[in-house]
């Protein structure tokens, strides 16, 4: 009887016959084509992680993390990878998360589940505002903590100069609060990562292009002059979320706070096009960039600002917002690339697929390759459809309204010393605790002002036209 083969000889795979060699086949075409390659002088780092994709809201609920997977599937696809330093992100810590978010929060999403949890009621809200907008769904911590620990390592590869520009689509979460959730938002990723870039730059300029209001990462930085932010944002205080960041709203009103006149705002009209868009943008970051010299940039790229987004209201296209990106890119920073909102999900990846490609500096075909995963969700195969096809918003943005919003963050900016001296030393975790204790100081001074005057002005016969 004959032995049975131990050892069984192949003949070498062909191309046709491995699907994964053919992929990668597709691949090595499209950085060939592309004119895909690692930026010269400069590095970029790109941070994502599968897990955060697979989670999900709720069938009815706006935010799709799966839209993560289809930018990644087009930025794979066209061969931009081999341009970037690439990086599995890991899960934030509660260590990190307690920099700016109280314990008890981070304890309760630690563990809350679907079956656990007891909501609110319209009599009693739930204390941490866990409700319609940000529900408790399965494995709700792991994605907390997965995408704020990419912005994290995003913000180290910054200040280890491993990087000149990171990337982390998955974060950009602008609106949770100290201890709370807000907006689909519960970590916010962006006050941790700017905290993480304060431990090695004086100043961190953050600028927020989202069609909501970056209201989490302002109230977090309102009185220090180490951060600036500026949000361009649609505004309507009675009917849009959150209804903050007003024409009038740049920062504490008390002018001998350090936060005065660094949170800037440029709130918006319905229906804003894209050359409006794109002037307004660089006559406002311009003056910013030049008057406050940031020694770092934190640009939030929410995608809900793009014409036929589901719960925006602008016209801009995608070539528009990218033109954002690469003015900032213009600036020579230290930058911090993330996501935030979006809610049509092919146009969310097509916007950071394209703007992936503007931050590595690559040409890239118009017509996505046709060895895209998930091709049949973009019906035109285009990177850069016309968008709004649906139906564009009416402009309500006069040329004079534009104009005098420039002018107002022009006027603040008067006000702001350039270069503002700042000792390097580990910036406090409890922002707010820093706030309450700035507030009381001016309190006590204006005291000791007031208690001197009356001083002054006993005996005079009458009182001052201030004395009380």
């Amino acid at each position: 009887m004959a032995k049975p083969e131990i050892v069984r000889y192949y003949g070498s795979a062909q191309a046709a016959e491995t699907d994964t060699f053919t992929v990668d086949e597709k691949v090595r075409f499209a950085v060939a084509s592309n004119g895909i390659e690692k930026p010269k002088g400069y590095t970029v780092s790109y941070h994502t992680n599968p897990a955060i994709e697979a989670h999900h809201f709720g069938m009815l609920h706006p935010m799709k993390p799966w839209r993560l997977t289809l930018t990644n599937k087009i930025v794979l696809a066209y061969g931009m990878y081999d341009a970037m330093d690439l990086y599995m992100s890991r899960a934030a810590t509660p260590q990190e998360l307690t920099d700016f978010h109280t314990e008890d929060y981070i304890e309760f999403l630690q563990r809350a589940t679907p079956e656990n949890f007891i909501p609110g009621t319209e009599a009693k809200p739930h204390p941490f505002n866990i409700g319609e907008d940000c529900p408790i769904f399965n494995g709700l911590y792991s994605y907390a903590s997965l995408y704020a620990g990419a912005s994290l390592d995003a913000a180290r590869k910054l200040t280890n100069d491993q990087a000149q520009i990171a990337i982390n689509w998955s974060g950009g979460l602008h609106h949770a609060k100290k201890s709370e959730a807000s907006g689909f938002c519960y970590i916010n990723d962006i006050v941790l990562a700017i905290l993480q870039l304060l431990l090695h730059h004086p100043r961190v300029l953050y600028i927020d292009i989202d069609v909501h209001h970056g209201d989490g990462v302002e109230q977090a930085f309102w009185s220090t002059d180490r951060v600036m932010t500026l949000s361009f944002h649609k505004y309507e205080p009675t009917t849009f979320f959150p209804g903050t960041g007003g024409p009038d709203d740049h920062g504490p009103s008390n002018p001998n706070n350090p936060g005065a006149h660094h949170a800037l705002n440029v709130p918006l009209h319905d229906g804003i096009e894209d050359d409006q868009y794109i002037k307004l943008f660089q006559d406002c970051v311009g003056p910013c960039v030049q008057t406050y010299n940031p020694t770092a940039i934190v640009l939030q790229c929410g995608a809900d600002s793009l014409g036929g987004d589901r719960l925006g209201c602008f016209n801009l296209g995608i070539a528009a917002h990218g033109a954002c990106l690469a003015f900032v890119k213009k600036c020579n920073r230290p930058l911090l690339v993330l996501g935030g909102g979006g809610y049509t999900p092919r146009n969310v990846a097509r916007l950071w697929a394209y703007e992936t490609s503007l931050c590595i500096g690559a040409e890239v075909h118009a017509v996505l390759p046709a060895h895209t995963p998930y091709l049949e969700h973009f019906e035109d195969r285009l990177l850069l459809p016309p968008l709004g096809h649906f139906g564009k918003y009416e402009n309500r943005n006069s040329p004079k309204y534009l104009q005098g919003l420039v002018q107002s963050i022009r006027e603040s900016l008067r006000y702001v010393e350039g270069n503002p001296s700042v000792q390097m030393q580990q910036i406090p975790p409890d922002l707010g605790a820093v706030r309450e204790e700035v507030d009381e100081e001016i309190r006590l001074e204006k005291l000791e002002r007031e208690e001197g005057r009356r001083a002054r002005e006993r005996g005079v016969g009458v009182r001052g036209d201030l004395y009380t």
